[in-house]
């Protein structure tokens, strides 16, 4: 039997998971004056941005449980759509991203600041970003949103694990009812972490592109006083999560 999770408040919630199982559903319909209000937003976003991209991405359109498996029902959408959330009276709009957990040898965790060319520039996060609808006959599960995982690691850090070797490790439900579906991914030495994530820098710059991640660093403590500027709203949670478990 399936139920529904209470309505997202305005706090961050860590879901108590087992298994993820997600069902897709038709994107939700706009009506004619929001969605002309969204592409006079975009507009005025690419034009304070150029890099901006209106490329696919997921929504959530629901969430509940089936016994012990969360159903995160989904939508096929473009990046267009959140810019909704600057259109007063327009319906949510809840992302679905997934994140890497990277732990070193230090004991800590892999922690980015998105570059100034990104859609947050400045705040710090850990690697990972927005799910995108699956190729062609494709599946949208757990197996795919590991992959995709996987690929935001190499692309912002340089670090290239194997899907398989990821773990499900936290849900959250933030700002907006967005959706962040956490993994983790056995440790590296935090030197090879630093020299691979240089590599990337140094190649992307080669390529005329701007890496995604303009820093990176290892926080093993309190992220108020490790790191400075906006946070994603998930990381802290997450960050005393990982560190207490360390200290048991």
């Amino acid at each position: 039997m399936t139920s529904s999770l209470p309505a997202p408040s305005n706090r961050l919630e860590v879901l108590e998971v087992d298994t993820l199982r997600l069902v897709e559903t038709p994107s939700p319909t706009l009506s004619p004056e929001h969605r002309a209000a969204m592409d006079q937003q975009w507009t005025k976003a690419v034009h304070a941005n150029p890099d901006l991209f209106d490329g696919p991405a997921v929504v959530c359109t629901a969430t509940g449980y089936d016994g012990d498996a969360l159903v995160l029902s989904w939508a096929p959408v473009t990046y267009r759509r959140f810019v909704l959330r600057r259109v007063p009276g327009a319906p949510r709009v809840s992302s679905v991203f997934v994140t890497v957990a990277q732990p070193t040898d230090t004991g800590g965790l892999v922690v980015g600041r998105m570059s100034a060319s990104t859609a947050a520039p400045g705040r710090w996060q850990l690697p990972g970003g927005n799910v995108e609808p699956p190729a062609g006959t494709g599946v949208l599960d757990e197996a795919e949103l590991r992959s995709q995982a996987c690929r935001e690691l190499a692309e912002e850090v340089g670090v290239h694990a194997a899907p398989k070797d990821l773990t499900l490790w936290a849900i959250t439900r933030g700002e907006n009812g967005n959706i962040g579906v956490h993994f983790e991914a056995p440790p590296l030495p935090q030197r090879t972490v630093r020299e691979r994530y240089e590599e990337l820098v140094q190649a992307e710059k080669t390529a005329g592109r701007t890496p995604e991640l303009d820093r990176i660093t290892v926080v093993d403590g309190d992220p108020a006083t490790e790191l400075e500027g906006p946070r994603a709203d998930y990381l802290d949670a997450l960050l005393h999560r990982y560190t207490g478990r360390a200290d048991e």
